[in-house]
């Protein structure tokens, strides 16, 4: 009783960046109005879309527990990200892609997780799966992806698989600390400077989470993801040659253990 008393006052921002995501937007967004947890407000950023996902945006605009930002011109994830956390308020903070799609649990299940063993920063298991089509409803699963059950900074340069939309975080742990706005990979810049304040990130044993692979996205190319992870384990991170290698080399195997040869 006790606990769902604290559940109950705990307030949940969820940051969304978004751009030209319209075929997929919708299932990510209903994803989110049917959680079984209530107590959150959605920010979203969009990053200068096309007029087509400018009017699937508008269709929320009356929401009172969503509040959408127009930036006029294309800024990158990163920026999306820090300014919509700017916008937050709540006592932790949740984050998802424009193309994901969240368990009606997903919070409920991971805040009570949060709060039962007094952890600042979570993730959970999660399902990828890959869109060979043009098409929100053709879904292939590719494999269910369970991280290990906690990381530090030295285990996640080595494996990656804290899946950013499975993330909650206590909104007071991430104080100054900024995306970086790379092309790509600027999520990974961002776990590594919450790792390095704290002791572990745990793992809630649960798939709360669908992970959309899309064949043609930036993301989807894996050497374009190493070079940026060398760029950032570089100038960021600031590891020597040899460290860099062994983190490229490692997170390279991880990938292909998890998502194969797609």
């Amino acid at each position: 009783m006790q606990m769902s008393k604290k559940i109950n006052e705990i307030k949940v921002n969820i940051i969304l960046p978004n751009y030209n995501s319209g075929l997929f937007f919708e299932e990510t967004i209903n994803s989110i109005l049917n959680q079984t947890f209530k107590n959150w407000k959605l920010v979203i950023i969009d990053d200068g879309s096309d007029l087509y996902n400018k009017e699937i945006l508008r269709k929320y605009t009356n929401y009172s527990k969503i509040k959408i930002v127009f930036l006029k011109k294309n800024k990158g994830a990163g920026f999306c990200r820090n300014l919509a956390i700017k916008h937050s308020k709540g006592d932790y903070i949740a984050f998802i892609d424009s193309d994901d799609i969240w368990n009606k649990n997903k919070l409920s299940d991971q805040i009570k997780f949060m709060l039962k063993n007094n952890y600042q920063f979570t993730y959970t298991n999660y399902v990828a799966f890959l869109n060979k089509e043009n098409n929100a409803k053709k879904k292939n699963i590719v494999n269910i992806i369970k991280p290990p059950k906690k990381f530090n900074f030295n285990n996640f340069i080595h494996d990656t698989s804290i899946g950013t939309s499975t993330m909650i975080l206590k909104r007071s742990l991430i104080k100054d600390i900024k995306f970086i706005n790379t092309k790509i990979c600027e999520d990974y810049f961002f776990k590594c400077k919450i790792l390095k304040k704290i002791t572990y990130a745990y793992c809630l044993p649960k798939v709360l989470t669908k992970y959309r692979i899309r064949p043609n996205s930036l993301q989807s190319n894996r050497f374009r993801n190493l070079y940026w992870i060398w760029y950032i384990n570089k100038n960021y991170n600031q590891l020597n040659l040899i460290n860099n290698l062994l983190s490229l080399f490692s997170i390279s195997f991880n990938s292909l253990m998890k998502y194969g040869l797609k």
